[in-house]
C-alpha cells in the first residue's frame, strides 16, 4: 500500500486500478500525479473515484495549454464529445504554444466533429 502522498511504483499502481480502491485512495493517488505533472496517470484513479468535476477541471488545464492527446483521453474518461469549436480552441492553444502537431491534430478532430472526414 504506498504511503498517503506517494506514487506507487508501475507493479503497485496497476494493481490499484485492477482492484477496488476506495475513491478517498483513488483522489490521493490522483493528487499525488497531478502535483509530480503526472496527469495521465491521474485519469484511472479519477475515474474509479468518479471525480468527473476533476476530470472536466483537468481538460480545462489541458484545453488551455493546447495538449489535444490529453484532452481527447480526459473527454474519453468522461464520455463527452468534444464539440469543433472546443477542437479549435485548443488549436489555438496549441498554435500559440508552438505546438504545431497538436495544433493540427486539434483542427483534424473539429473537422470530424462537424462531420467532415
Amino acid at each position: 500500500m504506498p504511503k498517503k502522498n506517494a506514487i506507487p511504483n508501475p507493479l503497485e499502481r496497476r494493481h490499484l486500478i485492477e482492484r477496488a480502491t476506495p475513491a478517498e485512495q483513488s483522489l490521493r493517488l490522483a493528487d499525488a500525479y497531478v502535483a509530480e505533472g503526472r496527469s495521465w496517470e491521474a485519469i484511472a484513479f479519477l475515474v474509479k473515484a468518479d471525480a468527473r468535476d476533476r476530470l472536466a477541471a483537468l481538460r480545462e488545464e489541458a484545453e488551455q495549454a493546447g495538449d489535444t492527446f490529453l484532452v481527447r483521453e480526459l473527454s474519453r474518461a468522461l464520455r463527452d464529445d468534444v464539440p469543433a469549436e472546443r477542437w479549435r480552441r485548443v488549436a489555438a492553444a496549441a498554435a500559440a504554444a508552438g505546438k504545431e502537431r497538436y495544433a493540427a491534430q486539434a483542427l483534424r478532430l473539429a473537422e470530424r466533429a462537424e462531420g467532415h472526414s
